[in-house]
């Protein structure tokens, strides 16, 4: 039952209709408590209290569905505002972006253009762009992608997403070695076929608990994006056995989720960033954070009836 439905939600995150009946509730469906806002202000007020507490962010513009290039060229606009307020509020946060937001279905050209100009904007600022990773079918042109830009930007500038979920990530690690990557690597999201990723949770765990000992061990920044506990303990374990050092990892969890674990690691000495998501296209991502753990869908039906 509850494969059934995370099947049923994850096509509804992809459902245009739905996603223009979601805009009409705002953040009513109970989606405020993943969601930092719709405005950047508000966003930014949710930075503000993570870094009073000890904890950094990474600010997303929720887009998807983007269809033209003016389109994409105002989410463009978009992020390089995002960059210029998190510059002048002095807050304490990075860019995380989807390729596709920015053109990439259009064209890998005005993909380029437009992650060249946020990446130069970034650079003015010594700030940090990472890429999040989208479905399979995303996965190698945003590599590709990456490996451009990562030669163009370095190492201090531009990161991407390894998805744990998929057979080939471990192959990707290894390929990406030489550009001393700062990688984020989280179990992964998207509702895939067998062929390219492993269906069952345990393989899941097993391939992630390897890439990020892989990764560390080449000598790479690590973000370990995960509110999972039994990997949380592992990397303390295997971090403390090796030698690595705090300054080499860090780790990453959703905003609203796992709020004390989050302090406590902060609290602990561990570098802890939270993944602060806001706009008004909040629907995917809020249908996708449901699909992770069914039994939410409990919590937004009550927060419906209090409305």
């Amino acid at each position: 039952m509850e494969s059934l439905m995370r099947s049923t939600l994850l096509f509804l995150s992809r459902n245009k209709w739905a996603n223009r009946a979601a805009k009409k509730y705002g953040l009513r469906l109970g989606a405020s408590r993943f969601v930092a806002g719709v405005e950047l202000e508000e966003a930014l007020d949710s930075v503000r209290r993570l870094n009073a507490q000890g904890i950094a962010a990474t600010l997303d513009h929720l887009g998807e569905f983007i269809s033209t290039p003016e389109e994409a060229k105002e989410a463009t606009s978009y992020c390089l505002s995002t960059l210029d307020a998190i510059h002048e509020a002095k807050v304490e946060s990075h860019l995380s972006l989807k390729l596709t937001q920015l053109g990439l279905d259009l064209s890998r050209e005005l993909c380029l253009a437009n992650m060249r100009s946020i990446l130069s904007r970034a650079r003015q600022y010594g700030n940090f762009v990472r890429i999040d990773m989208e479905d399979y079918s995303h996965n190698q042109p945003a590599l590709d992608l990456f490996r451009q830009l990562r030669e163009e930007f370095g190492p201090n500038v531009i990161g991407i997403v390894i998805q744990a979920y998929l057979y080939k990530s471990r192959a990707d690690i290894e390929k990406l070695k030489p550009l001393a990557p700062n990688l984020r690597l989280v179990k992964g999201a998207y509702k895939e076929r067998p062929a390219v990723a492993f269906p069952k949770k345990e393989d899941v765990d097993r391939n992630f608990i390897a890439i990020i000992e892989r990764h560390m061990l080449n000598g790479h920044y690590t973000a370990v994006a995960t509110h999972d506990e039994a990997i949380i303990r592992h990397v303390k374990k295997f971090t403390a056995r090796r030698g690595i050092p705090k300054t080499r990892f860090e780790f990453q969890m959703l905003y609203g989720i796992s709020v004390r674990q989050q302090q406590q690691l902060a609290a602990e000495g561990y570098k802890m960033r939270v993944y602060v998501p806001f706009g008004r296209d909040w629907y995917g991502y809020f249908m996708r954070r449901l699909a992770e753990r069914p039994a939410n869908v409990g919590f937004v039906v009550k927060s419906m009836f209090r409305k």
